[in-house]
Order: C-alpha cells, then structure tokens, then sequence
C-alpha cells in the first residue's frame, strides 16, 4: 500500500528516472495514466536537485540527499566538501582540503558505502577517511539524521551512506571518461593529473537479468598552507612594582626582570615558521555486479578497493630558547590584548608585544635564542578493501534479504624527521664553554644565539632573522653547510589494521488492509578487530656539539628550504634561505637517507645514537569486539500520518589488550567488558496539505569510544612540552536521545522551504583531562619520578628550557579521557530554500536557466560538568591580570568543556545556471568561530594557555563552469577558495591573543568529459 502523491511530486518522478538512480528510488508507488500530469524534462543540475528532493520527500525518516549531476560529477571534487553542501553540515580542513565533517556540530558520525560499514586508517570510529576516496566514483550520497530502527547504531551527528552505481537500474550503456588536471596557487610541482571513467550494462539472459558496471579514479592532488605560529605561554612580565613570589621565595626585580614597565605585558615564547604541504595519490575502483533470475530475486556482489598514499613534506623553522632572555627584551610596541570571558567570568586585558627585537644576551645566557631548520617528511599509506555480498527476495507478502560485508584498512604510517641546529658563526656569538684555545669542549651546545625581528601588526605573525643586527648571520652563512648540526631525527615505522566482517538478515511482512502496513524485523552481527603497532624512535637531541654530526658530513642530503613563504599574502618578513634534509629523498629513499645520517654520526665520533626500530612492548595495543543487534518496526500510514516506531536492541562483548611498564617489567594487561543498549526509535510524517510535510522523529543511539581511547600502552616522547596520553579501557560508550522536527513545503517543480528544530541530549561525553606539571622557583620541572606536583613522569625527555639539559627524564604533563557523566544538550534549527526559474521560460527566456539553493543553521551546546583548566603558565598569566603575584594564592581558571569544532552559526549559499548547454555554480560558505585543538605545528593545550584555539569566522568561494560541446564531449573548470580565504586562531577566546595562522591556497581545476 503506498501514500498518494501530489501531481507536482508525480512529474519530478516522471522526469527524474536517471540512469544510474539508487535503488533507494525503486519505491511502490501507485499506477499513474500518461495524460494525468504534465512531464517537466530536466537534466544537469535540476535534474540532480529534482532527484534528491523528491527521495528526501518520499522517506519516512529525516533524510538529506545529493545526487550526482552526471557520472562521476557529484558537486565538489572533494567528498568532505560535497558534504557541505547540506544543511547542518559544517568541514574542516588540512592545508586547505576537506578531511572532517560535523553534522550538527558532531564528528561523530558513521560513514558507510551502499549500506555496508567501512573502517578508518587510525583509531577512530567513523569510518573511511574522506580524502581517501574519489567523489568520481560516487553516484550519491544520503545522510540519515533521523535513524530508523534498522538503522545501524553508532552516530551522534547522522550516517553517510555513498552509493554508487547499480548496473541492473541502468537504461543504456554507460561508458564515460573524465580528464582533469587541478593546480595550486600555493604549490611547487606544477598540474596534478586527475582520471576518472566507468563501464556498465545489462543484457537479458535466458538465466535472467545480469548487470555489471565498474568504475575508478586515480588522482593526484597537492595542497599546501603557510602555518605561522606564534607562543605566548611563558611570556609574561611582571610590572615593575610587583612582588613576584614564587615557591615563597620574592623575585629580585632588577635583575630577574630588568625590562619590567609600569604594566605587566606578555612578550614572546616561541616563533614557528610553518609550510604545510601534503601530495595525495589515490587509486580508487569501485564494481558491482547483479544477477535477477526473476522479478521477485537478485543477488550482488559489490567491491570497492582504494590505495591512497599522502605525503607530507612539511617544513618548520624555529627560533627557540626565545624565553631565556625574555626579562631582557624589550618590545618596541604593545597593544591591548582583551581576553573575554570564560563561563561568566571576566578575564581581563593586558599589553602584549607586537612589534620589537630579540637580541642575544651572552650575560644572560650564552647560546639563546638559537635557530633550528625541521623537515618533517612522512606519509600515510592506506589500502582499504569492502566487500558485499548478498541477495533479496520478494514474496507476495513476505521480503527477505541477506548480506555478507567486510571492511578491512591497513595502514603505515612510516616518517623521517630531521632537526638541524644553526651555528652562527658571527664572531660576536662564540660557542659556549669553550677551552682556553677557543675550541669546543664537552660541554659546548649545539647551537648558539641569532637574532630576531618580530613584527605582529594587521593581525598577521611575521617574524625572521633581524639582519640589522650585529650579531647576525648572512645569507651565504645560512646556507653552508658548515653552519649547521645534527641535532635529532625522528622515525616512525607505525602500523594499524582496522576491520569490520557483518552478516545481516532482514525481513518485512507487508499487511493489507491494516493501518500498519508492514512490519521489518532483523539480526545483524559484526566483529570488530583494531590492531596498533608504533614504532619510532629518536636519534640524538643531542644538545652537545661533541655529538652532533657537521652538516658537511651529510651535504649530499642538504637543499634550500622553501623560500616562498610571502607568497600568499606579500609578506616580506619572513625566514627564508635555510637547509634541510632533502624532503624528497627522505621520502623516497628513506633508508638511503638514514644509513647516510647514521654514517655521519659515526663519521663524528661522539655518541654514537644509532635507530632502533624494534617496537617497544608498550606500543603495541589490540581490541576485538562482538556485537547482535536485534531490530523490529512497524511502518504504518493512516490518512494523511505514515512512519514507523520500532526498537533495536544490541549486545556487545569487548576484550582489549595492551602491555603496561613499571620499573622495567613489561607486562601484559587483558581487559574484558560488555554491554547492551536497548534503542527505541520513531518517525511520523504528515502529509497535511498537498504538498506540505510535517516530520517528527525520536530516538535514541550510542556512540562507541575510539579505538585510542581505549589503549592502555603508554607512549613517551622526548619533547619536554608534549604531554602524554594514557587511553582508558573502561570508557563506556555514549549515549544520546535525539529529537525532530521540521516542516517542508514543497511549492514549485523541484522548490521548497523547510524549517526544522532539532535536539540532541547526551550523556557519558568522551572528555580528556590535563593535569600540568608544575614550575619551581626557577621556572623547571621535577626530574623527580613521583611527580608529587603533578604530572607524569616521562623518562625519555630530553630538557631544554623546562629542565636541566644534560639530564634525561621529567614530570611532564598528561591527558586521560573519562566519561562525563552530566547530560549535554545539542539544539538548533535548521532552515533550507531550493528554487528555479525554468516554470518562466516563455516570460524569461535565458534568465530561466538560474537558481537558487541556501540553508542556514544555528545551533548551541550546553551542559556537562567537565571543564578545561588553565595551564600553569596560563594560570600566571591570568592572576597577574588581576593583580596576583604569589602563587601560593593563584586561582586557576576554568571553562566549560562544550564541543570541539562547533561552530553556533553557518550558512551555504549557492547560486547556479544551466540552460544551452551552459552549466554554471557558484558557491559561498560561511561558519562562525569555532574551538579546536587543531593547531599549527602540533601545539599542545599547556601552549595555549590550557584552552583550546579559537579558529575565527571564515568564508569560502567556489566556483565551476562547464559546457555541453555535443551530446558527448563536455569541457569545464573548477576553482575553490577563489579568493585565498584565510585561517585565524586566537587563543582562549576569538579576537584575544593571535596564537596562529593559516595561509591556504586557492586551486583551480580544469578538464574534460566525454560519453560514449
């Protein structure tokens, strides 16, 4: 029994039969003579538009849809931004490409392909990473915001679910190829090449109906980002007036805080020049195959392999040990830094530096501020397999399906990092601790001080060498060999294999003459497998001379650094004309390179650090799981009301194991857990006008914990400001009640209006807490194991500002996650408008080609009782706003925990044109500020105060074009991020102190089309 549909929704049926439609489209509905509605020919965009619009209607859940204009032409070229095209999706991006989604302010959310589960490339939850598979070989794409009861739990935000092609649905032979090339305003390495097509067809058997399509991409892709970053952690000085106490002891003013004003002001921590750069390589094949003996059975078989290799060849220049002569520098400018306010309270303001130099001070301190070159060269490599098999059947009153799925991802994460420490060998800056002939000793660092400039006006982070200085270097020092060291270099070898193999059956009971008209019911089992394995290891951070290896040694690896890092926004101040390791021989060649750098160690003499790429008993971490999942709904229609109430009910076994270190004895450590959610779910609709639709839904879903959460090994780096994260196996999954409504109006062919409120209430959050170590009287760390003052303790760290630099080993801080167990409310509205002009074309003409799609959200959060807690050197920072010196009385502050990457406000505006042949988009997104702990060069929490960085609002432009030539051959353009739109990160709160930036580029893709 099927709904009555209006005229309008039956000519959008008529003209929306695409050849490559989802079978989500093959509905009952009832028998409609030829002359009772008028069919409206659409193609192209409408057509695509009219599709997805009249799929969205028919659903009994709150469903989004976007179909793909053509094969392979979905509208973006990037599946995170084709997201964002759908109201209450909000992306965020690495150096410019779309990688995260949040629907309704959530990442978590599950991705799947034709209905089958697929696993990531790390330890999350979600799903397939989007970068790792082309929008070319996607057909669809629909987001479940509203589940069903034979919905697969595990989304806070919604399911995506990609389809492709299914060749039984096809009319004629598909056969297309599509040839692009994209360039980067910001790149290097000239045209990527991008290559798509697809093959299908049916025939008719004397066995049946077999069908087979297959369809691939290989792309290449770059992408890069200029990533200045900025520490002000650390940097504050104390008015001249203040009694600055400190573990009880009273600072001397005058000579530990020469430079002090008539105000406390914040001057500089730390400089970081990044360029972010990534390479993309994907191969993507995707295939299926259909065999119906009859009209009431079909079987398939669908496979979608992708190899995806990212490359990261970034680069990093570091003036460190900055802070050593902090009381010593004097800005030559200030401005007024208002933090706001946190939860209620007030924060304050207080004069920063802007504008000044930072000149040795050999009195002070004999070898900072110094100067370091880091090539950070690694890649993730990915293949990923999902398989589906099953089949259905159609009895008179009874459907059966079956399926078999797998998704497997493996993964290697290999890196070579590389430190160079510069020597200037500017006679004014001598080596510390040499002998009475001038010559280094034991004792002599590896680097010595360089002068700097700083200039943080128009709220840009430009900073370099100061040249004017006479204790500077010249270019040619900077750029032979000679002047610089070995001083670390890092290597990773890290694996991780995820899987998910499911079996699901499903049935529905059709009833007639009833209001429920069918009943679905089920059974689906998973097996879940993550398999983690981390490698790595640390060469050197030598900090002695005596074992830090000349670059001479190692100049066949050694090339200039990028020198065009003004090139995006015409700064002049910048550091530019530095070595480093060769990015793309480390990549290639990457055991070439290390055997070269091991070979100039031991060439050197010294200490002989070599690489140990055993793994490390407590970097290795597994976790299986098992799950039933039992379901039963009822679809119902009365009148103008149809939907379905329903429950599922799951059962989940979990074993975890990771091995655990103490005092040297490395022992195993098994956890072993279950648990069972029962999930009510409903959905009306009411069709209360011809074409109105009222829709309500209601229900409730989990939200596993990631995979990392979970692991109980314990990593220790060597970076005395990284802090530590320790995994706890006894986090429960979280819990949310979702709640809908919306109304949709569906005015005109292929228009509508819709309005819609929606509610998330949330318990059991996945929260982190940081616990910091603290700082005596001088400003270091315990290098006592018990941490008495909080922290952990890391024994591989190597001090630099924060501890004695001949010691290893320091109370560092460290991050554990639990379960906040206070409710949280997500809520918001959601308002879309689709409309054309092609019902004006005798009034119009050539005007009737445009239209018009625009959705807005706003939203907000609310609740939970974890917070964030200002980090020591934060804590400093804000008692001194308020007039408090001693410690002994500071009051740290704190803030509510909320969402990350949540963004209250955002909108998408898209204005198109399709008429003779022409095709034409433009698209404008907007979202405002956002909390996020993605920072530029991988700052930590204690850097930024405690809190995390507020990315600032940001608009985005794009743009395509394309032109029918023939009923063959199209040609077209595409452009994102027209105009260069930036990246603005404040810390604590948006407009407070500039933390860091990202200068993104704008790229341009240009190719050709063709359908045999």
């Amino acid at each position: 029994m099927g709904h009555k549909l209006s005229k309008i929704t039956l000519a959008v049926l008529s003209a929306t039969s695409l050849s490559f439609a989802s079978s989500a489209l093959a509905q009952e509905a009832q028998p409609v003579e030829e002359g009772d509605v008028e069919v409206i020919a659409v193609s192209g965009i409408r057509s695509s538009l009219t599709s997805a619009l009249l799929e969205k209607r028919e659903t009994n859940n709150l469903i989004e849809v976007i179909e793909a204009v053509d094969i392979g032409k979905l509208p973006d070229q990037n599946l995170a931004e084709v997201l964002e095209n759908v109201t209450g999706i909000q992306i965020t991006r690495t150096a410019g490409i779309g990688t995260g989604v949040q629907i309704r302010g959530s990442n978590a959310n599950r991705v799947e392909i034709n209905g089958a589960s697929t696993v990531g490339s790390g330890a999350g939850r979600s799903g397939m990473n989007f970068e790792d598979l082309s929008a070319a070989i996607i057909a669809g794409v629909e987001i479940t915001k509203a589940p069903e009861a034979k919905t697969t739990e595990g989304s806070i935000g919604g399911t995506i679910n990609l389809r492709t092609i299914r060749p039984l649905e096809l009319t004629e032979t598909l056969g297309s190829i599509r040839l692009q090339g994209e360039d980067s305003s910001l790149t290097t390495d000239g045209v990527q090449p991008r290559v798509s097509g697809a093959y299908g067809d049916n025939w008719e058997l004397d066995s049946g109906r077999f069908g087979f399509v297959i369809s691939g991409s290989y792309t290449k892709q770059e992408a890069t980002s200029f990533r200045p970053r900025l520490d002000r952690d650390g940097s504050l000085v104390e008015n001249v007036n203040a009694d600055v106490i400190r573990s009880g002891e009273l600072e001397d003013q005058a000579t530990d805080r020469p430079v002090a004003q008539s105000f406390d002001f914040l001057g500089i921590q730390f400089l970081n020049q990044e360029l972010e750069n990534f390479e993309y390589e994907t191969t993507n094949i995707a295939t299926t195959f259909e065999f119906a003996p009859n009209d009431n059975m079909k079987f398939f078989f669908d496979a979608v392999i992708t190899d995806q290799e990212r490359r990261q060849d970034s680069t990093r220049v570091q003036a460190s040990g900055v802070s050593s002569v902090l009381n010593h520098s004097l800005p030559t400018e200030f401005e007024t830094v208002n933090f706001g306010s946190l939860d209620g309270v007030n924060l304050g303001s207080i004069q920063a530096a802007v504008r000044g130099t930072i000149q040795p001070n050999l009195g002070v301190d004999d070898d900072d501020p110094n100067l370091r070159f880091n090539s950070d060269t690694g890649a993730r490599i990915t293949d990923t397999e999902i398989f589906r098999l099953g089949g259905e059947w159609q009895g008179e009153n009874l459907f059966a399906s079956f399926e078999f799925s797998s998704a497997s991802s493996d993964t290697e994460t290999p890196s070579l990092n590389t430190q160079l420490n510069f020597i200037n060998p500017n006679p004014l800056t001598p080596l510390d601790n040499l002998d009475e002939n001038g010559n280094p000793t034991d004792d002599t660092s590896n680097d010595n001080s360089v002068p700097f400039i700083y200039d943080l006006t128009g709220d840009s982070l430009a900073f370099g060498i100061d040249f004017a200085s006479p204790f500077a270097p010249t270019v040619a020092d900077l750029l032979d060999p000679n002047n610089v060291v070995l001083d670390q270099v890092d290597i990773t070898r890290s694996t991780t294999e995820n899987s998910e193999d499911a079996f699901r059956t499903d049935f529905t009971y059709y009833i007639d003459d009833s209001i429920v008209t069918s009943v679905d019911f089920g059974y689906r089992y998973n097996k879940t497998e993550h398999s983690a394995v981390s490698i790595s290891d640390r060469i050197g951070g030598f900090s002695k001379l005596v074992d830090s290896p000349n670059g001479s040694l190692f100049s066949e690896l050694l090339v200039e650094g990028p020198d065009h890092f003004g090139d995006a926004d015409g700064r002049e101040l910048a550091f530019r004309n530095f070595l480093i390791v060769d990015p793309d021989r480390a990549f290639s060649d990457r055991d070439g390179t290390l055997e070269i750098l091991e070979s100039a160690i031991i060439a050197h003499g010294g200490n002989q650090d070599l690489a140990n790429l055993v793994p490390d008993s407590t970097e290795i971490f597994n976790i299986e799981e098992k799950t039933h999942a039992l379901y039963a709904q009822a679809n119902f229609e009365y009148e103008m009301l149809r939907g379905n109430i329903g429950v599922r009910h799951i059962e989940t076994d979990i074993e975890s194991i990771g091995n655990t270190e103490i005092n040297g004895v490395v022992s195993a450590v098994t956890n072993k857990g279950d648990y069972s959610y029962t999930l009510p779910r409903l959905n009306l609709v009411a069709d209360v006008a011809e074409d109105v639709v009222l829709r309500l839904g209601w229900g409730k879903d989990i939200l596993r914990p990631n995979f990392g959460d979970l692991n109980t090994s314990v990593s220790f780096g060597t970076n005395e400001n990284q802090s530590v994260e320790i995994g706890n196996a006894g986090l429960e999954p979280e819990e949310v009640t979702s709640f809908d409504l919306s109304a949709e109006w569906y005015f005109a062919e292929a228009a509508v209006v819709s309005i819609g409120y929606f509610k998330k209430d949330r318990t059991n959050l996945f929260v982190t807490n940081l616990e910091s170590a603290t700082l005596d009287a001088n400003g270091l760390r315990d290098s006592n194991p018990a941490c008495s003052g909080g922290g952990i303790y890391n024994p591989a760290v190597q001090p630099n500002v924060l501890g004695d630099p001949n010691t290893t080993g320091l109370c560092v801080d460290v991050e554990t996650f639990f379960n906040d167990s206070a409710t949280t409310t997500q809520s918001g509205v959601e308002m879309a408008f689709q409309y054309d002009l092609s019902s004006f074309e005798d009034d119009l003409g050539w005007a009737s080609g445009f239209g018009i799609l625009a959705n807005y959200t706003v939203q907000e959060f609310d609740g939970g009782s974890a917070f964030y807690t200002s980090a020591t050197r934060g804590t400093d920072v804000f008692n001194a706003i308020n007039g408090i010196y001693d410690d002994s009385q500071f009051v740290q502050v704190t803030s509510e925990r909320g969402l990350l990457d949540f963004s209250e406000n955002a909108y998408n505006f898209t204005l198109y044109y399709e008429k003779y042949g022409l095709s034409a988009r433009v698209r404008y997104t907007w979202r405002e500020a956002f909390r996020t702990e993605d920072t530029a060069a991988g700052a930590s929490l204690n850097s930024t105060l405690g809190f995390p960085v507020v990315t600032h609002d940001r608009g985005q432009l794009n743009a395509s074009i394309s032109y029918d030539v023939n009923d063959q051959l199209n040609l077209g353009v595409e452009a994102v991020n027209l105009t260069e739109s930036d990246i603005t990160q404040s810390c604590v709160n948006e407009d407070a102190l500039l933390c860091a930036q990202g200068i993104t580029d704008r790229r341009i893709t240009f190719g050709a089309s063709y359908r045999f």
